[in-house]
């Protein structure tokens, strides 16, 4: 089957537009910038890579912060918490400072706040594993959301091939998803870089956080790479990697396998590349949720380019609340593959992630401008596409360009409601659901042609 996957795969790539050069409308040309978010391969900036240990042949150039050498033990179960903390005092405000985690052994800390501006050319430098307490009731209640928690950085480099573990298996126990006599409590998120901007994260391993994983909060201009991301399928809120108010952030050559979303954008964040992605377990790749308690919501200009989704609970999501207001629009999602996805193409303005059913309101943040390129797979739901958009603000200049999915037992069809758009070259299921876009730009289905996206998008 996989094999019969990828060729089909391939085969969509083959397929030409069956218009050369349609028209579009001006409401679509915010995709147009949507080329320039392509991300390059060899993109490494301006960073010098430090290849460990290549500084015991260039200790003249770099200025060695050895947690170590501050008192750390590294037998994962004595507190290495205070020593991490100076080491830190040494390493942020020396320039050309490696802040290094050696190899080897298991560094147990709590919650710590890794505070900038630093020194030019601070480089992270995880190696070892850092591990957090296994007991929530040892937390450091000064820190109920955080673990590893840097702030305020500019031009860091993290990397290596170290491990951030978690420990979040009582965590998990203790959540009102799991268990509904448990209070709803958050925990926290393993890694968070928040407010910084010029920020490198390479080859990390980040699993079994207590909530979220890996949360961008606040920042611009963040590359991560080569990172994976894991935790068991039924471990709840354990998000892979988390992008909030954030700006020029690329994901590549990652993979995610968690207990909730693989990649979520939320509120406020926009030039967002992802390059590469493999998912699963975990709830797929989402924008959202947005909304909620009718809040404004605004994500745009998001790219995803090549991804792999297994097993996941959706595919390509967009998920928001009613009563919210704000806007998702210019997303395309392209060359992607899927086996065995639930709900593989997927936009929710009924999204309610509540234990008691939602109050139905009629303002909604608008969805807009997103297009589906060279998809394909197999999909567990009946409804391998659905677009449950609000009467009152429904979704409108859908594009479908080259969609193949098909399920392995029955058939798959599209669901629509108040959902606008169009498609062109291959649509499996067939898309005929979706109606043409908003009377102020065609007039009828005869006019569709005009509008398509040329397949250079």
């Amino acid at each position: 089957m996989d094999k019969i996957l990828f060729l089909a795969f391939l085969v969509l790539l083959l397929v030409p537009c069956r218009n050369a050069e349609p028209k579009f409308p001006r409401e679509f040309e915010v995709l147009g910038g949507l080329e320039i978010l392509d991300v390059e391969e060899n993109g490494d900036e301006e960073f010098e890579l430090l290849e460990f240990p290549s500084w015991e042949s260039d200790c003249t150039s770099k200025n060695l912060v050895n947690v170590e050498a501050f008192g750390a033990v590294g037998d994962g179960t004595s507190d290495d918490t205070q020593a991490f903390v100076n080491a830190w005092k040494q390493a942020c405000p020396t320039p050309k400072s490696v802040f290094l985690v050696p190899e080897g052994r298991r560094y147990l800390v709590n919650a710590i706040r890794f505070r900038g501006p630093c020194a030019d050319k601070l480089e992270i430098q995880i190696e070892g594993t850092i591990v957090a307490p296994d007991e929530p009731k040892s937390w450091d209640p000064k820190n109920p959301r955080v673990w590893l928690y840097f702030y305020n950085l500019t031009k860091v480099l993290f990397q290596g091939g170290g491990v951030i573990d978690g420990s979040g298996s009582k965590w998990w126990a203790a959540s009102c998803k799991k268990n509904k006599s448990n209070r709803c409590k958050g925990a926290p998120t393993a890694l968070t870089i928040d407010s910084s901007s010029a920020i490198r994260v390479k080859g990390l391993t980040i699993q079994n956080s207590q909530q979220m994983h890996f949360v961008i909060s606040k920042s611009d201009s963040v590359r991560v790479s080569d990172v994976k991301v894991s935790a068991p399928e039924d471990s709840p809120n354990t998000d892979g990697i988390h992008i909030t108010e954030s700006t020029n952030v690329i994901l590549q050559n990652c993979i995610i396998g968690t207990g909730d979303d693989c990649v979520s954008i939320v509120n406020a964040s926009s030039n967002i590349k992802m390059k590469t992605i493999y998912c699963g377990p975990g709830h797929g790749i989402s924008i959202g949720s947005l909304g909620k308690n009718n809040s404004t919501g605004i994500v745009e200009k998001v790219v995803l380019d090549n991804a792999f989704l297994r097993g996941s609970t959706n595919g390509l999501r967009i998920k928001t609340w009613q009563g919210g207001s704000g806007y998702v629009r210019a997303v395309r999602y392209q060359n992607v593959m899927m086996q065995d996805v639930s709900n593989p193409i997927i936009i929710d303005q009924f999204y309610c992630d509540s234990p008691s059913a939602c109050q139905n309101q009629t303002s909604a943040v608008a969805v807009s401008q997103i297009v589906y390129r060279n998809i394909i797979g197999t999909s567990r739901s009946q409804n391998a596409m659905k677009f449950a958009c609000s009467d009152t603000v429904p979704c409108t200049h859908i594009v479908l360009n080259n969609i193949n999915l098909q399920r392995k037992d029955g058939t798959v069809e599209t669901y629509c409601n108040s959902a606008a758009g169009c498609g062109y070259g291959y649509i499996q299921p067939s898309a005929e659901c979706l109606a043409s876009s908003d009377k102020d730009i065609i007039n009828n289905r005869e006019k569709e042609a005009e509008y398509l996206i040329h397949t250079e998008l």
